[in-house]
């Protein structure tokens, strides 16, 4: 594991287990702001969601009953969304600069 991805990994855990317990908006806008910092270490997305996974899998691994881990895998789930928006909003502007400076075909 790099260091980036060690160091996302510290910082993502007690995000998402406060994300969990309070789900409010500030957990989102902190994993935002996370995504971000990722997008920026250039740590790559899948890496991203295989620290996401791991971390859900130990959370899952402490609910009392199935309703319980449901309800922390869709929590989850929304967090996951807004911690990627940063990768997605990265994409869609790559994908806008190329088809701007991409010459359209003489064909």
């Amino acid at each position: 594991m790099t260091d980036a991805l060690g160091r996302f990994r510290l910082d993502y855990a007690p995000l998402m287990l406060r994300y969990l317990a309070q789900r409010d908006e500030q957990g989102l806008q902190a994993a935002y702001e996370l995504g971000r910092a990722a997008v920026h270490a250039q740590l790559g997305l899948l890496d991203v969601v295989r620290v996401h996974n791991e971390l859900l899998l130990e959370v899952l691994a402490t609910a009392r009953d199935l309703p319980e881990a449901h309800d922390i895998a869709r929590s989850s789930t929304t967090l996951l969304i807004d911690l990627v928006a940063a990768y997605d909003m990265s994409q869609r502007a790559f994908m806008d600069v190329s088809r701007r400076t991409t010459p359209p075909d003489a064909g």
